[in-house]
């Protein structure tokens, strides 16, 4: 007979083991060193910033081949172009509705709690925002047209535009498609390729607390916490909208739609703390595309829908340009006529889609927004570069929640969900991490 004693000290043993092991844990307690770190220690939190980005490069490593791999395989397997066609434009067009009602959240928020009432504008003197305001010069909608369309296959993947990556990729799975049997060869390679990769990410997360550490020590040793005070309601602002976003909005699609928002935070968890920690979505992008898949969602419907909403669905970004550009017209006393935001909604929805992939988008789109409205001072974008940073986390998280969920949506509108793989994923949310192989 098992002594009860030894029973339950093997027990809590077993439970601080798997604690130890949970990438929820090993994260959340990264960032906190590295909050720690960057507040006591700035100087030694600014060095902190190549562990950081070294993290965020091995992601960036595998997203070209990984959304490559995984879109042929997904159009390849449909074997019908209409269906290509079909979940393409649902994504497209669901994109674009929820970008709008995001934007439209911002304005209203951001009109009602007037954050930039009161806000010292000489603090946006002297900056230097020629980087933002030349790169933003260049966003028209031809030009993101244009863009799509590589010039070259080599030089899409060496820059890791997704954008052009997702495109190449559709049409190659298309072609593989069209081919028929002799592309069976190339459809069986593909899919075991993506294994290899799959198991390399699963080995790169197995860095992501060092990741996290690294950026959340930079960024709170350069800027400091006293960084957000002057600023603090545009962030309770944003970091508060943002929530009514995820917790309203997508939780009534979510409904609707027939599956739990909350199981699907709670199911990718992970993602959205290793996001927290490192201000970035493309860091999650990888392990996103194998979870959805786990979730239910067909690989074909995950393939095209995860990829484009890095380019369409920046729920997030909407919401942080509308509320940015109305609260630098506030703290600059400029009165914005309904027509005039409403005008500002328009740019915005074009604008928006330029973001993707682009380091500092969220400035760059802002400042290629002002300039076209020629209303609101470009200049004003200075007040909000210490606090930036802060908010790049609350848009990178709702970014990658919004794709998720518009993943589930459209693979349940195309009848391509897997109510089984549903059900054993939400099963085993009580499991820890370490023991979810991708």
């Amino acid at each position: 007979m098992i002594d009860p004693v030894l029973e339950d000290r093997v027990e809590q043993l077993s439970v601080r083991a798997r604690l130890r092991r949970n990438l929820t844990v090993q994260v959340l307690v990264a960032i906190s060193l590295g909050i720690l770190l960057g507040a006591v220690a700035p100087g030694w939190g600014k060095a902190m910033k190549p562990i950081g980005d070294t993290f965020i490069n091995l992601v960036k490593m595998v997203i070209a081949p990984i959304i490559f791999l995984t879109i042929v395989s997904g159009v390849a397997n449909m074997e019908d172009l209409k269906k290509v066609g079909r979940v393409g434009g649902k994504a497209l067009l669901y994109f674009e509705i929820i970008s709008t009602i995001a934007l439209a959240i911002g304005l209203i928020v951001v009109n009602i709690t007037q954050p930039g009432s009161g806000i010292d504008v000489s603090k946006a003197s002297g900056a230097d925002l020629s980087k933002y305001t030349a790169s933003g010069a260049q966003l028209g909608f031809i030009d993101i047209l244009t863009h799509v369309v590589p010039s070259s296959i080599i030089g899409a993947f060496a820059n890791g535009d997704i954008l052009q990556i997702v495109f190449f990729s559709l049409l190659f799975g298309i072609a593989v498609l069209k081919v028929g049997d002799a592309g069976r060869p190339i459809i069986v390679g593909v899919e075991k390729l993506s294994a290899v990769f799959f198991r390399l990410t699963a080995m790169i997360m197995k860095v992501a607390p060092l990741g996290a550490f690294g950026a959340m020590a930079y960024t709170i040793g350069s800027f400091g916490l006293r960084a957000l005070i002057p600023l603090g309601r545009l962030m309770g602002d944003v970091y508060l909208t943002m929530a009514l976003f995820i917790f309203v909005v997508l939780n009534i699609i979510a409904r609707i739609s027939g599956f739990s928002l909350w199981k699907l935070l709670r199911y990718i968890k992970d993602e959205i703390l290793i996001v927290l920690g490192t201000s970035s979505s493309e860091a999650a992008l990888p392990r996103m595309l194998a979870k959805m898949e786990r979730f239910g969602c067909e690989r074909s419907v995950v393939g095209l829908v995860i990829p484009a909403g890095y380019s369409f669905n920046l729920d997030g970004t909407s919401i942080y340009l509308s509320m940015a550009a109305i609260f630098i017209a506030q703290a600059y006393g400029v009165h914005l006529s309904i027509g005039q935001q409403l005008s500002l909604l328009a740019v915005l929805m074009v604008t928006s889609k330029g973001a993707a992939g682009v380091t500092g988008s969220g400035f760059i789109v802002l400042a290629g927004t002002l300039a076209a409205t020629h209303v609101v001072p470009v200049e004003g974008m200075a007040l909000l570069l210490g606090v930036d940073r802060f908010m790049s986390e609350a848009r990178a998280i709702t970014n990658v929640i919004g794709n998720g969920v518009a993943t589930v949506v459209v693979a349940k509108s195309e009848n391509a969900f897997n109510e089984t793989k549903y059900q054993t994923a939400i099963a085993g949310l009580g499991k820890s991490s370490a023991d979810i192989v991708l």
